[in-house]
């Protein structure tokens, strides 16, 4: 018989949970069962490719600390990768108990959370252990703690030995409303090679760079698309509305999000110059999305306003910026 030991707590030394796994582990290695532990905390970025451990079980522990509120986020990323990733057969022949114990509040509803989400996954619920140790050295005060620790590990024990059977729980049936829409339909074989491929850091970021490129290739190949809205785009607005102010010369680069190019505008005191292209030395540097554009061109916004409330960037003189509104007034359409 083999058992995993899932421990998702942070490995303080005071952390009332890793004696009882240690005492419980005592008592299994005494029956002749293999205990192999994984400790979340150091194998967090591996946490993805965890759920595959479970093939070589006959049961698992789930076992955290509730430190302040809940069972915290190594574990829930454990469960969520059991979803997605881990092998739904296998899981549903795999017994679990859980171990909650807590510093603060929540050992009960922890406890409740853990032996829940496993058997949504399918998987068959053993009875777990759960309790508030504001001190651990209660522990070595109080024998009777650990009789009931040991007791535990046995009946784990008994429970996976005689493969005992429980009674349905509706649980069962929200897994099955669930999957209805949630399924992957993978083979065992294919979520472990998925799942490795998620948790491989390189892989995911050549991928991404693959996409990268390929979305630049093709908005290149289709030059001014739907989206883009044209070359002559804003053009004729801020053309429209131009109101000159004497002794004004400057430059703005306007970048909006999905133009291939840079709006620049050109100022000299009467003059204007409207264009999409680019300016080496602009006095300002703007960039905002379509939505930003759009609502100071129909007048529900200044470029000062959406600049002082994070609508857009900008690089350069503020005092030059603020003129945009003062030789650009646009009027509600």
């Amino acid at each position: 018989m083999k058992i995993n030991i899932y421990y998702g707590g942070r490995g303080l030394m005071d952390d009332p949970t890793l004696y009882v796994i240690n005492r419980m582990q005592a008592v299994l290695e005494e029956l002749h069962v293999t205990v192999e532990r994984f400790n979340l905390y150091e194998l967090k970025s591996q946490i993805i490719t965890l759920p595959q451990t479970i093939k070589s079980a006959d049961g698992i522990i789930l076992a955290s600390t509730v430190e302040w509120y809940g069972i915290g986020g190594y574990m829930h990323q454990f469960l969520d990768a059991c979803w997605l990733y881990g092998d739904k057969e296998k899981i549903a022949r795999t017994y679990m108990c859980p171990i909650v114990m807590s510093t603060a509040f929540g050992e009960r509803d922890g406890k409740l959370t853990l032996s829940a989400a496993w058997e949504i996954l399918g998987g068959l619920p053993c009875s777990g252990v759960c309790g508030y140790i504001a001190d651990p050295s209660v522990f070595e005060e109080n024998e009777e703690y650990g009789k009931i620790i040991e007791k535990k590990a046995e009946n784990m024990y008994r429970t996976i030995s005689q493969k005992m059977v429980s009674l349905p729980a509706s649980n069962q049936a929200v897994k099955q409303k669930v999957f209805i829409t949630k399924n992957i339909d993978l083979t065992p074989q294919e979520s472990e090679q998925l799942s490795r491929y998620v948790a491989d850091d390189s892989y995911v970021k050549r991928q991404k760079q693959d996409i990268q490129e390929l979305t630049s290739m093709f908005r290149d190949l289709m030059g001014s698309s739907e989206k883009d809205g044209g070359e002559e785009e804003y053009i004729n607005d801020f053309k429209e509305h131009f109101t000159p102010q004497p002794g004004l010369k400057a430059v703005y680069k306007i970048l909006v999000e999905g133009k291939r190019k840079p709006l620049i505008i050109e100022i000299d005191g009467p003059e204007h110059n409207i264009y999409y292209g680019n300016a080496d030395y602009p006095d300002v540097e703007i960039q905002m999305t379509r939505e930003t554009m759009e609502d100071i061109i129909f007048a529900r916004m200044t470029f000062q306003r959406a600049f002082m409330g994070g609508a857009m960037k900008m690089k350069g003189d503020f005092r030059i910026l603020r003129s945009l509104d003062q030789i650009f007034v646009f009027m509600g359409k």
